[in-house]
């Protein structure tokens, strides 16, 4: 799609980040800068009765802000003004930069009071609304990312937009006062040309939005086997990870490669996927005091991250290093997972289950200043014996590894831990304990970066299901309390059981009335993920009316595939079908594989015919960027043969059936399903009984092995071909 050769308004407006100049854009979400400040007393808006935090962060600017919805689209219609419209994230650090620079001025806040119409939007709250206007934007300039600023119609129609505008002129590119004088001397002059320009670009969005219908047969093996070889030429030898810097762990890809190693035989995948755990493990985006990965690094050795922390990130990595410990058999990689949990648990979750969203990179207006060290404070902490083993471990210098380049006043030598050394004499590993013991403990007095405290039903899916195969895996009991838990609040807090309707946010007391195909798909996938470490029929029931319900709002029955918003959803001017896997998987892929999943478990064949279809569907795209949808790769490779099912008759609760069903999930087998043999599973799992107490059967379509009360003998059944 060209939607530069209609937008009129690039020889109009001399400015450097319009949105037909095709300038080069900021495209990696950075951290915020410092959102502790205090509030301004001169200025309150009207996010201030706002629920997300990114709003809350701007309820003090003296810009008019309104959130998205009826009344600002009602003001704009009246007083004919165009719209500004501002999309970012509470741990957005351009965001933040541009905040300060140009929100929190007094002249731009009156000129845009005087001619526009200004919104804020949280992008994690409504995905949906991002994804049009990032395709905007991204459509007319080749690049994208946040702060998303876009010009729209009063009905909500883009014609204009950007990224990040700095506060004056600067290496030729417009101030953001400058645009703003220039959008508006055009609304007033070209009103009839920008009117016809939006309708216009529309209508372009909408057929570029709308993936085209797939005529062939199902996507196959050879697809996989293409696939796999791209991520493969894209891998780093020496530092692991696929590409050079900025680099992200995006879990989904080297999951893939997991999967693909097991059905081509191919070893080689296999040790590039266990190298790129241990290098991310040992750099400086794994927390090496406190657990937990950053969202990014910004060199190609995961050194020096971007230090916010996401839970999307975090479950996708817990279920990696699930898959690498089934793989390597080695106790480290096990020991990551658990470092993952603990961080969740002591620092995510809400008292009453629920998971938050994210932690800022900054702290007293630094980035990274509460995860770094200078030499010389260390050497103030520690006994010299501790920070000679300390030093030498964790590569700490005078100079320092890190240098925090968004801040005016950069902090001198600081160190991001990392293991430079990982050789430690057994002398030496007692005082690395001790040592960390007190660096923990020290930076827990430290000002901690500010959390965005605010619940998702998607997000708590990912977790939910990534904490429920943690019980699974590694057997610890608390992990199921934990996963129990969270599902409880959100069946409590975002699910209304008479109508079966989902809901995306909770925060503060009160949640949200917005409907997601991510919230859905998401939750459903961990939700079965939770039945298939408990195989309680009340899981099953759940994901079961999660399914339809996600069916009946989102899915395409003429075409296939999955609209991220439902029809009903009066405040977008189109609804589009996310087909891109980037941090977090896209609802299509999730929803594709939860729904195969569900299809062999209830033997649901509306369930089955949605998922191939939607296979189908993005067929294509698989073949010619299998990028883009690493995860829905995990779906075909899922689709390709007719699951091995482990059905554990009998208790489900037990401890007979309980190790049973560890035995189950013992061994790395993607594509097994485990179930019971009670509530809606499929008829000829019922039929299979207990005998003197719970028994395994490992069957393919009606013919299984032998029952069994032996886990070991499970063990060895899943190990064979």
């Amino acid at each position: 799609m060209q939607l530069a050769a209609i937008c009129f308004l690039a020889t109009t407006l001399a400015v450097g980040l319009s949105a037909c100049d095709g300038s080069r854009h900021h495209t990696k979400p950075d951290s915020a800068m410092n959102t502790n400040q205090p509030p301004s007393p001169r200025h309150t808006n009207r996010l201030a009765g706002e629920k997300s935090p990114y709003l809350l962060q701007h309820a003090h600017n003296p810009v008019d802000w309104f959130a998205w919805g009826d009344e600002a689209f009602a003001r704009a219609q009246a007083e004919n003004k165009p719209i500004f419209l501002s999309i970012g994230y509470s741990t957005c650090h351009w965001c933040h930069v541009m905040e300060r620079e140009s929100f929190e001025d007094e002249k731009i806040g009156g000129y845009l009071r005087e001619h526009f119409i200004s919104i804020k939007l949280d992008r994690e709250e409504r995905p949906d609304v991002d994804k049009i206007y990032m395709t905007f934007v991204q459509s007319t300039t080749g690049g994208g990312g946040w702060p998303l600023n876009v010009f729209l119609t009063p009905d909500r129609k883009p014609f204009f937009g950007g990224t990040y505008f700095p506060p004056d002129d600067r290496h030729g590119r417009g101030s953001f006062l400058t645009t703003l004088q220039k959008i508006a001397e055009v609304w007033q002059e070209r009103h009839g040309e920008v009117a016809a320009s939006a309708n216009a670009i529309r209508d372009r969005l909408k057929l570029a939005t709308a993936p085209v219908v797939a005529a062939g047969p199902s996507p196959s093996a050879d697809t996989l086997r293409r696939a796999g070889a791209v991520f493969m030429e894209a891998y780093d030898p020496r530092n692991g990870g696929f590409g050079g810097a900025p680099k992200f762990p995006q879990p989904s890809q080297p999951a893939l490669l997991l999967r693909y190693a097991r059905r081509f035989q191919d070893p080689a995948a296999t040790r590039m996927t266990l190298h790129t755990c241990d290098r991310m493990a040992a750099g400086g985006i794994h927390d090496q005091l406190g657990g937990g990965f950053a969202r990014y690094s910004v060199d190609a050795e995961w050194r020096v991250p971007h230090f916010e922390k996401m839970l999307y990130d975090n479950a996708q990595l817990l279920h990696l290093y699930l898959d690498a410990y089934l793989v390597s058999g080695e106790p480290r990689v096990a020991d990551r997972a658990r470092d993952i949990i603990g961080y969740l648990r002591r620092d995510m979750t809400h008292p009453e289950g629920g998971f938050y969203s994210a932690e800022d990179a900054d702290s007293d207006g630094h980035e990274g200043k509460f995860y770094c060290w200078t030499h010389e404070e260390l050497s103030g902490l520690l006994t010299p014996e501790e920070f000679n083993v300390t030093a030498g471990y964790f590569g700490i210098t005078k100079p320092g590894n890190f240098v925090d380049h968004s801040h005016p006043s950069p902090l001198a030598g600081q160190n991001v831990l990392h293991i430079a050394d990982p050789d430690l004499r057994p002398v030496d590993q007692p005082l690395l304990a001790s040592a960390k013991q007190k660096m923990l403990k020290a930076r827990n007095h430290r000002s901690r970066p500010q959390l965005d405290d605010k619940i998702l039903a998607s997000w708590n899916g990912l977790m939910l299901g990534a904490m429920a195969r943690a019980f699974a895996v590694l057997g610890d009991e608390s992990y199921l309390t934990v996963a129990e838990k969270n599902l409880a609040f959100i069946q409590a807090r975002l699910w209304d059981a008479k109508s079966r309707t989902l809901y995306h946010r909770w925060r503060d007391g009160a949640r949200d009335n917005v409907q997601l195909l991510e919230a859905y798909a998401f939750q459903l996938e961990g939700v079965l993920q939770l039945y298939e470490a408990t195989l309680e029929p009340k899981h099953l029931d759940f994901a079961s009316a999660l399914a339809e319900t996600m069916l009946a709002k989102f899915y395409d029955t003429e075409h296939g595939g999955f609209w991220q918003s439902a029809a009903d959803s009066p405040d977008l001017i189109l609804r589009v079908k996310d087909d891109y896997d980037g941090a977090e998987p896209s609802g299509n892929s999730v929803a594709t594989l939860a729904l195969l999943k569900l299809a062999a478990i209830t033997d649901r064949a509306d369930f089955r015919q949605a998922a191939e279809t939607t296979l189908r569907l993005f067929g294509p795209r698989l073949e010619q960027h299998p990028q883009a949808l690493p995860y829905l790769l995990h779906a075909l490779d899922f689709s390709l043969d007719e699951p091995r099912r482990v059905v554990i008759a009998g208790d489900p609760g037990s401890v007979e059936a309980r190790e049973l069903i560890h035995a189950a999930h013992s061994v790395y087998q993607p594509n097994i399903i485990v179930l019971g043999n009670a509530g809606a599973v499929e008829e000829f799992a019922r039929t299979l009984p207990a005998k003197n107490g719970p028994v395994a059967y490992l069957c393919t379509g009606r013919a299984c092995q032998p029952p069994t009360k032996d886990a070991r003998e499970i063990h060895r059944l899943l190990l064979g071909p």
